[in-house]
């Protein structure tokens, strides 16, 4: 087999584990949007949030030692112990809980039946917000998150697959912290589905989704069910800034892969699960392919910054409710 050919594959290979990780950023945005029609551009740096909760909680950092050292002249930094990272994951899931409690009865409980643009900004300030009491609680410099994840190469790929190509190939490059990705959302998107599918609280969700006074008629709490679809996108939140801070470390620009997220959404569609995983791949498949056979020969590389805006923009153009959207017909 040509070892172009094989490189393309392992590019394409590549691009789908990273379309996964796109992908488990937008699920956030869909739960959200889907129960509640709120777009919470906050979803990235509800990620950001999770990710360095857990690794204060993981390291037994004090939070807000900062401020408390400042106010009382003090100089307490840690509690002198470290939590089992299955702990501080649980530990980080309550957290998380008590966020979505605390979002939906002092910010969206008030917002009931306002204008879908002042929903959308409160949750840019619900971002900014959440921004800053994470710099406050566990500091700005970058941490390392380490639950135990697998990472660099696959050895075992390597060597099972260097005989396919010539003298200059040595086997597919994949990253095992990619594989335990891709595993871990296929898990995520079948027990969201079958909990959506088969319980009272999923068959709840998806009432309000279809109609909100429909729900309330017949006796759903739309308190319960909102406090509900963002504690679940919190988990998300959480699932993906575990992958991506085991990937990057744990930083402040981990909150910008919600921008990434944007142009999955845009071609999946808003309000559909399977479209989230489906819009990521296609992302990261196109991007890392783009760049392989046109960006870097002829454009100079660099063009995984802004290929994927591209490609939603032409699918705004033909199809603005993407691939798996509900088309919205208004009779006049």
């Amino acid at each position: 087999m040509p070892d172009q050919l094989l490189f393309a594959i392992e590019v394409s290979l590549n691009g789908l584990m990273a379309g996964v990780m796109y992908a488990l950023v937008a699920l956030g945005f869909v739960l959200i949007f889907k129960a509640s029609g709120i777009f919470n551009y906050a979803q990235g740096v509800m990620a950001l949030f999770a990710a360095m909760t857990l690794v204060g909680i993981q390291n037994g950092q004090v939070p807000f030692a900062h401020l408390i050292n400042a106010t009382f002249g003090t100089n307490v930094h840690h509690f002198g112990w470290e939590v089992p990272a299955l702990a501080a994951i649980l530990l980080t899931v309550v957290v998380m809980a008590v966020f979505a409690w605390l979002v939906n009865r002092y910010i969206f409980r008030h917002l009931v039946n306002q204008e879908p643009i002042i929903l959308f900004m409160a949750t840019i300030g619900l971002a900014y917000f959440l921004e800053g009491v994470a710099d406050l609680m566990w500091g700005a410099e970058i941490k390392k998150l380490d639950v135990g994840l697998p990472q660099g190469a696959s050895i075992w790929i390597e060597d099972n697959t260097a005989f396919l190509g010539g003298d200059g190939f040595y086997g597919f490059f994949i990253d095992r912290l990619d594989i335990v990705a891709t595993v871990i959302a296929a898990l995520l998107v079948v027990g969201l589905v079958a909990f959506s599918q088969y319980t009272k609280q999923g068959r709840a969700l998806r009432a309000v989704a279809d109609d909100h006074q429909a729900a309330l008629s017949v006796g759903i709490s739309l308190n319960f069910i909102w406090v509900l679809v963002w504690s679940i996108a919190g988990f998300v939140a959480l699932v993906a800034g575990i992958m991506w801070g085991a990937k990057s470390g744990v930083q402040f620009s981990l909150s910008l892969i919600a921008l990434k997220a944007l142009p999955v959404l845009m071609l999946g569609g808003f309000t559909s699960i399977p479209g989230a995983i489906v819009g990521g791949l296609i992302i990261g498949v196109g991007e890392k392919l783009f760049e392989f056979a046109i960006g870097a020969p002829y454009l100079g590389g660099a063009t995984e910054n802004w290929f994927a805006y591209v490609l939603a923009l032409i699918f705004l153009v033909f199809r603005p409710q993407g691939l798996f959207g509900e088309k919205i017909i208004e009779r006049v």
